[in-house]
């Protein structure tokens, strides 16, 4: 499954865990749990606690998501 096929969600950051997996509260209030994309890790792109991001989430398993954007405040 490509980048494009994933469903993009607006979500705020809830909490961080060990090894790059974060917690994100969707809009509709579900928690999920997703890690950076390859391109933000590659352009060493920070996120923490708070953030406003966009998650890739797949149709076939909505508990799991790829951070693909960082909102600038």
């Amino acid at each position: 499954m490509s980048k494009d096929d994933l469903i993009r969600i607006e979500g705020r950051v809830s909490d961080s865990s060990g090894g790059g997996n974060y917690k994100v509260l969707l809009e509709n209030g579900v928690v999920i749990l997703a890690k950076l994309c390859g391109k933000m890790k590659r352009f060493k792109i920070r996120v923490i606690v708070g953030d406003q991001v966009t998650v890739g989430v797949s149709p076939y398993d909505a508990s799991h998501g790829l951070i693909m954007h960082r909102q600038k405040l």
